[in-house]
């Protein structure tokens, strides 16, 4: 039999709390992350990262779109369609949509036809490289241009005014109408993926939101 001096036993239990110690962080949620933001709107401006804007390398092919995630035949456009109708819409083979009635907010007008719409990027794919997305892998792209996890992401509105504000930010253009509810999707789209804004866009955005309500933007982080 082994007899354990008492300095011997005082080492033994030092490294058996120590292991106890290191099983219990290994064994702990590994939760880097906060999984969601919560902020008044002034405050959820204030708080994103302010970088400069690059736009080296950027490819819209690198942002792969318009994918069918659940395998039910209906690419992400289709499925914002189905959800955005305002009218029921029929869903045929192919996933091909018949009747429903879309109101674009951009414009204040419904449209009734599903070809006269475009799915906008609330953050446009160019922009959000610029503001961080370069970093990100192909996969993490992938998600983002087919974000159906909130439905500020991307929103159906009328064709030409998804074309007209083109892949430009806050500073650069707003629509007609709803001013206040755009600027909060842009901020909550850019909190949800961590994307940075420049500060001619940091002061446009604190400009228009001293004339909107300060009201929660609420989101679940994506990455």
């Amino acid at each position: 039999m082994v007899v354990l001096t008492l300095p011997a036993r005082r080492l033994i239990a030092l490294l058996v709390l120590t292991l106890g110690v290191v099983s219990a962080l290994v064994a702990m949620p590994a939760a880097a992350y906060a999984a969601g933001y919560s902020a008044p709107l002034q405050t959820a401006i204030a708080d994103l990262t302010v970088s400069s804007e690059v736009r080296t390398g950027y490819e819209r092919s690198k942002f792969t779109h318009w994918i069918d995630a659940d395998g039910d035949g209906c690419s992400t456009r289709n499925e914002v369609l189905i959800s955005e109708a305002d009218d029921p819409v029929s869903v045929g083979s192919g996933c091909s949509l018949s009747g429903g009635r879309w109101y674009s907010y951009y414009d204040a007008i419904s449209q009734y036809s599903s070809s006269a719409l475009d799915i906008d990027h609330m953050v446009p794919l160019a922009e959000a490289w610029d503001s961080g997305a370069r970093s990100w892998t192909s996969a993490e792209r992938k998600a983002f241009a087919n974000d159906l996890g909130d439905t500020r992401s991307l929103v159906a509105v009328t064709a030409g005014e998804n074309r007209s504000k083109g892949d430009r930010d806050v500073a650069d253009w707003l629509p007609d109408h709803a001013q206040c509810r755009y600027l909060r999707e842009w901020v909550a789209v850019k909190h949800r993926w961590r994307l940075s804004i420049d500060s001619v866009e940091k002061s446009a955005m604190q400009s228009l939101a001293a004339g909107c309500t300060n009201s929660t933007i609420s989101v679940t982080l994506a990455r």
